[in-house]
């Protein structure tokens, strides 16, 4: 017998889920990145001149890591933002 759903925790928890598999994907690809430059840099012509390249991917990726982060585990409560703003357009409409 299955049990009914709570859809808004069913949301939350597919959030959650994706930025798991988001952080797992920019791990291993960054890691790889690092791996790369780090093949590169023991080179006999990659010791003094080879800028580290990866910071960028790493940064811009994970901006957008960081902002995936705050919408599944951020403290904004959909439903309780909803009835504020419920509250407030009805007393306005008074």
């Amino acid at each position: 017998m299955e049990t009914a759903r709570n859809e808004f925790l069913w949301r939350k928890a597919k959030k959650r889920a994706g930025f798991k598999r988001h952080l797992q994907n920019y791990l291993i690809v960054n890691a790889g990145l690092w791996i790369i430059y780090a093949m590169m840099f023991i080179q006999p012509w990659g010791h003094h001149q080879l800028y580290p390249w990866p910071i960028w991917p790493m940064f811009g990726w994970g901006i957008g890591l960081l902002s995936h982060y705050f919408s599944a585990y951020g403290n904004s409560d959909e439903r309780r933002s909803t009835e504020i703003e419920y509250e407030k357009l009805m007393r306005d409409q008074r």
